[in-house]
């Protein structure tokens, strides 16, 4: 029953966590408007969602190890997707790459479309909780 569920969910749950993973990128460029040589960055979410879903991960960086006493490589993505620097749409002086306008719009879109899929994992939620009910 567990492992139904689990797959029933696992797309939103991907979903979310890309989601989250991107806003926390968005923030960063935000955060980092007026630091010299920051770089924009971003993933394509749908190409990332669709990677998950196949089990494919993009981000994996497989290090060869010359000795067993050396550390495995830890992967700098925790959820495979491939962060890719955005495209600069007038130069900075100081080499930033942060457009403010297009960072505060990536930003909210983001927010709007975790919170729609979160109202409709509550639905779903609620639909489950409303079958499990007896005499109904």
């Amino acid at each position: 029953m567990l492992d139904r569920l689990d797959r029933e969910l696992s797309f939103n749950r991907n979903a979310l966590n890309l989601r989250s993973y991107r806003q926390e990128l968005l923030a960063s460029n935000i955060a980092n408007a007026d630091t010299p040589h920051f770089k924009a960055r971003d993933i394509d979410f749908k190409s990332a969602l669709a990677d998950t879903m196949a089990g494919r991960t993009q981000g994996d960086l497989q290090l060869s190890r010359t000795s067993a006493r050396h550390l495995p490589g830890a992967d700098g993505n925790r959820y495979g997707a491939a962060v890719q620097y955005r495209t600069e749409y007038q130069g900075a002086v100081d080499g930033n790459t942060v457009n403010m306008d297009v960072e505060r719009s990536a930003f909210a879109e983001n927010a709007v479309q975790t919170e729609a899929l979160v109202t409709f994992v509550r639905g779903q939620f609620q639909e489950m909780n409303m079958a499990l009910q007896p005499g109904q």
